[in-house]
């Protein structure tokens, strides 16, 4: 059995008690590779870098949440002579290793992953500032408002249920978030850790502020004695649930999650009371070692719709529209109606406390490896 929750309960969850206003999209969270992806810079014989950044020179170090985002900086190496050394890690262990190199770090540019993290960067002094004309086209809500940390699309949450473990265990399909307290699912939800996973903390942060801190407790408490486990990769719930390991995976909702109906017997949930987003940051380390290289990115990036087109597709998501509303080429995919009506600035305000309270809460569920 092959569906998708469709077009009848994206209307319910517009008129659904957490309809609200504001606009994210999945990070697809890795662990770190073993080795940077390297770009490497154009060969003699190959097109000078452009005039618009002729003094740019060396390697450009990123870390990022994906590896695919490979042809993105390759095109910026073709274009400025730039080369690029790329490394996959999710957004909380970029902040914990930014943390622990006490201001000097290791990379230059940080593409991607849930903004509380970049919100926090900022407030320790760890984020290089960067002013650019095309900033002003930018969503406000969506970017720091002194230009330390950008979005560059939104990561929405919903649920991915294997049908034949659903089958084999009597299991209902759940609809909305309310539905997973149901004691039928005890020890067959699997979600990331937050304190690892921006998105995942995206949904803990959405909730309590739909719900109420006292009331959305009371949920996490309930929802925790059904999930079985924490993983440590933002793509643990979608590998698990596909793996037939569990039955349902709190996962991000976006392209490469709608390509496993054709590969897997399962179903894709938009919760019908509301769905989690979090917006996806892009920044520069302060004291980077080519900080000249990646402020020019920064600027590359959202200045041309044709750079933004392309994120999209890598992307697989259409989200890039609402961070910058005047770009021509994508059409953004669904209504914002149906994202939950949060505060986004309180992602990273939130951030400590909410991550000590969940700790807690995890107990020995959280993956340590």
């Amino acid at each position: 059995m092959k569906k998708i929750i469709s077009a009848l309960l994206v209307l319910v969850m517009a008129m659904s008690l957490f309809a609200g206003c504001g606009s994210t999209e999945p990070e697809v969270t890795v662990a770190p590779t073993e080795a940077p992806v390297v770009t490497e810079a154009p060969a003699a014989e190959t097109e000078a870098p452009t005039e618009a950044a002729p003094q740019l020179s060396g390697t450009m170090k990123v870390v990022a949440t994906s590896e695919a985002y490979v042809d993105l900086f390759n095109k910026f190496t073709e274009e400025t002579g730039v080369a690029v050394e790329l490394l996959s890690m999710s957004s909380g262990e970029v902040l914990s290793k930014l943390r622990a190199e006490g201001g000097t770090p290791s990379a230059d540019l940080w593409f991607g992953g849930g903004v509380d993290a970049f919100m926090s960067a900022k407030e320790d002094g760890l984020l290089e500032q960067v002013n650019f004309e095309a900033s002003a086209e930018l969503d406000p809500t969506y970017k720091d408002a002194d230009n330390y940390w950008f979005s560059k699309g939104l990561t929405i949450v919903g649920f991915l249920v294997n049908n034949t473990l659903a089958a084999e265990l009597e299991l209902d399909i759940p609809t909305s978030w309310a539905d997973l307290l149901d004691e039928q699912y005890a020890g067959e939800i699997i979600m990331s850790n937050p304190a690892i996973s921006g998105t995942n903390y995206g949904v803990v942060n959405c909730l309590l502020q739909v719900m109420g801190e006292e009331e959305g407790w009371k949920y996490f408490e309930a929802l925790n004695e059904n999930i079985a486990y924490y993983g440590r990769r933002g793509s643990d719930p979608k590998n698990k649930v596909t793996a037939d390991e569990y039955a349902i995976g709190i996962t991000y909702l976006d392209g490469t999650i709608d390509a496993l109906l054709e590969q897997y017997d399962v179903t894709i949930v938009y919760p019908a009371d509301g769905i989690p987003y979090i917006p996806e940051g892009v920044a520069v380390f302060k004291g980077a070692e080519n900080v000249d290289a990646a402020k020019y990115f920064v600027e590359w990036l959202y200045s041309g719709d044709e750079n933004l087109q392309m994120l999209s597709q890598i992307d697989q998501k259409t989200a890039v529209k609402v961070i910058k509303p005047t770009m021509e080429g994508v059409e953004l995919a669904y209504s914002t109606d149906i994202l939950v009506d949060v505060d986004v600035a309180l992602f990273g305000s939130q951030r400590e406390d909410i991550l000590a309270k969940f700790e807690v809460l995890m107990g020995d569920k959280a993956a340590t490896e």
